[in-house]
């Protein structure tokens, strides 16, 4: 049975339902209900005028209850309720703060009025999980702030703030403080003007420019690559510039109960709860509280050191820079001020703002300036000794309960925090480069990190704009480990015979942001010959054999800095095909005994893909990935999966773990039994008829 969600009591002329439905006030049936029957008081009470909707909390409606996405909804739906809303007799009022989202938006676009704190934001992000708002949205929201904005609001899933949304007419009055008693005086006021009723389905709809809508169907083309719902967004907005608005509404609904049965937005769901599934840290009981972290340090300031000083730097906190000398540290305290005044120049942030974030940020050369720091993260060169002998020096210069987070790669996390006498503060926390803008943090436990420490760095993670996720030791993580496996199988194509273009066609045509030879000319030549050098050892002898890295370097090709490497760059710096990669090629198969054969566009991505899920299923196998819903938030954040694809394991799963044995077992005839054998938890997942997610 629903517990009462809604209270509702009269203030003179004016009823005021208070919605309190913690955490977020979602729409749950209790609040549908309960709304529809405070409407049903307003009318039927000849002494109430006017409705005021507030509620209890943080925050307005914040949107549907994702729980009942998946079950038969109860009565009264949302769109019952907008419905009746929209033809109450008497001014309804909708009071907003915190935000107003998806449904709990939708609700104020069918009351008359519109007044909120200056703190409120509001938006429309079902197109986030692959949805378009159902219940007026679309219809109404172009109507009332026009339509490249609304347009902006749907397809973008973006919130604006109280001062925008009173420009463009979204709101009707902003507040500083006391939202329920400025929304009574401002219901008052309306009573005692003559209760005028405004319905925004009786607005006109705005014109729209020749052309904009087919300008944006362009621009979404490119910005949401290979997604439908910002697309059908501009079709529901020219359906609805030309179409009567009920049958407009109901055609809005309709899709978007097609668009929650749509492949994209499973997947899209499936990323959003994945998300914070990963937050919960196995073995670490949620009452564990984090460490308190007032001042970082970063330890190396090196490219991925100074990334990592400005993500915290951006959070607010305090950053103390170590570097080994003079010269080091100087050109690390340069290179972050050089980022910092290139995001003032593209206009991401202020001069003062950047002013305020180099005076927080205290470069030393001494450890003892470390005595009051709470977390260090190394980011010193990827060499073990080197790392030891930086984790000990830190050790005896930081606090009892500082913790030491290592940035390495690949280097083993046990050796390193055998090298200091507080083991259990030490974890890893890996940041992809570049540190301030990639979004994926893996945070790694080793054997005696303590669980406050695993909290500590989930937290400060959130904090600083990243998507924390746990993983155990294993030599290249989990998102490095499986990457090295599709570049793995992207070598041995090109020994096959492939070529670069075409195996970066399939895999962008898959929707990667980029194919692996063109990012690999954005990182150097250099610098992946020099990352091969350390993993040469333990790799297999075709492995070791496969050189056309260390060729390209020595032949000079190192990229888009020489201007060639697998392809061509001119003055536009875009990619060409060149023959001479061709003939290196050539004359590395010649050299191998090689035969080049025809290879289709259906084995490139087979190969490349099913190699990576293959290791994926050994990492969850070995523990170091606690889910496979993690894997699916490391890749989908880290190397550009494609979100509406849902992440490896997910993509994998819908094709079904039978599907995908077969096709490791055909490549383990083809390319080697030791690079494709079906990992142990597919053949037991296939023989008991269950897939990742059962």
């Amino acid at each position: 049975m629903d517990i009462q969600t809604v209270t509702l009591e009269r203030q003179g002329a004016v009823l005021v339902a208070t919605v309190d439905n913690p955490p977020v006030n979602a729409l749950s049936h209790s609040v549908r209900a309960g709304l529809v029957d405070a409407v049903e008081a307003l009318e039927s009470d000849p002494q109430a005028k006017a409705l005021v909707i507030v509620c209890a909390g943080r925050t307005f409606i914040a949107g549907a209850d994702i729980r009942e996405f998946n079950k038969p909804l109860k009565e009264p739906r949302l769109g019952v309720l907008i419905e009746r809303l929209d033809r109450c007799e008497k001014p309804v009022i909708a009071a907003m703060h915190g935000t107003a989202l998806g449904g709990g938006l939708e609700i104020a676009l069918a009351c008359s009025y519109r007044v909120a704190l200056e703190s409120a934001r509001f938006g429309l992000p079902e197109v986030k999980l692959g949805l378009l708002p159902g219940s007026g949205g679309i219809v109404r929201l172009p109507r009332l702030i026009g339509v490249e904005e609304a347009l902006a609001m749907i397809s973008q899933g973006n919130q604006v703030d109280a001062e925008h949304a009173l420009e463009t007419g979204l709101l009707d009055e902003v507040m500083a403080d006391d939202l329920r008693a400025g929304a009574l005086a401002f219901a008052e006021r309306i009573v005692a003007e003559g209760g005028a009723i405004r319905r925004t389905s009786d607005l006109p709809v705005p014109t729209i420019e020749p052309g904009f809508l087919d300008a944006k169907r362009a621009e979404f083309a490119k910005k949401f690559k290979g997604l439908d719902a910002p697309q059908i967004a501009v079709d529901l907005v020219e359906m609805m510039s030309t179409t009567p608005f009920q049958e407009a509404a109901a055609r809005e609904y309709a899709t978007c109960k097609e668009l929650i049965a749509s492949p994209q937005s499973q997947a899209l769901r499936h990323l959003f709860a994945a998300e914070r599934a990963a937050l919960k840290i196995d073995g670490v009981p949620a009452e564990v509280e984090p460490r308190e972290i007032r001042t970082v340090a970063v330890a190396g300031p090196g490219v991925m050191g100074r990334g990592i000083a400005i993500c915290f730097l951006n959070a607010g906190y305090p950053v103390v820079l170590l570097g080994k000398d003079e010269e080091n540290l100087s050109k690390g305290v340069g290179g972050i001020r050089k980022i910092l005044e290139s995001g003032v120049k593209r206009g991401r942030m202020t001069q003062e703002a950047a002013d305020e974030q180099m005076s927080h940020l205290t470069p030393t050369l001494d450890y003892a300036d470390l005595g009051a720091v709470d977390l260090v993260v190394e980011a010193v060169t990827e060499d073990l000794a080197t790392k030891k002998d930086v984790f000990a020096r830190l050790d005896a210069a930081l606090p009892d309960r500082a913790i030491i987070a290592t940035n390495t790669s690949f280097l083993d996390i046990e050796a390193l925090a055998s090298s200091v006498t507080r083991p259990e503060n030490v974890a890893g926390m890996h940041f992809f480069n570049p540190a301030n803008v990639m979004k994926l943090l893996e945070n790694v436990r080793a054997g005696r990190t303590a669980p406050d420490v695993l909290a500590t760095i989930t937290s400060v993670g959130k904090k600083i704009g990243k998507v924390p996720v746990m993983v155990g030791r294993s030599e290249g993580f989990v998102a490095n480990r499986m990457l090295s496996k599709r570049s793995r199988e992207a070598q041995f194509l090109l020994e096959d015979g492939a070529t670069p273009q075409q195996i970066d066609k399939v895999l962008s045509g898959f929707g990667f942001p980029i194919g692996p030879f063109a990012l690999a000319d954005l990182a150097g030549m250099d610098v992946m010959a020099a990352a091969r050098k350390a993993r040469l050892a333990g790799m297999t002898p075709r492995e070791q054999a496969c050189d056309i890295v260390d060729k390209l370097a020595a032949a000079g090709r190192l990229g888009q800095k020489t201007g060639a490497g697998y392809y061509l760059y001119g003055d536009d710096r875009k990619p060409q095909p060149d023959p001479a990669v061709d003939e290196l090629l050539a004359a590395h198969r010649a050299e191998r005994g090689l035969p080049q054969r025809e290879i289709t566009d259906e084995e490139i991505l087979e190969r490349c893909l099913y190699a990576m899920v293959n290791e994926a299923a050994k990492i969850i196998d070995e523990g170091a990935a606690a889910r496979p819903g993690d894997i699916d938030v490391i890749w989908t954040n880290g190397f550009g999966w494609p979100t509406h694809l849902g992440g490896p394991m997910f993509w994998a799963n819908r094709i079904g773990l039978p599907n995908v044995k077969a096709a490791l077992e055909k490549y383990s005839a083809l390319v080697g039994e030791e690079y494709f054998r079906p990992a142990n938890l597919i053949e037991s997942l296939v023989a008991e008829g269950r897939g990742f997610y059962d």
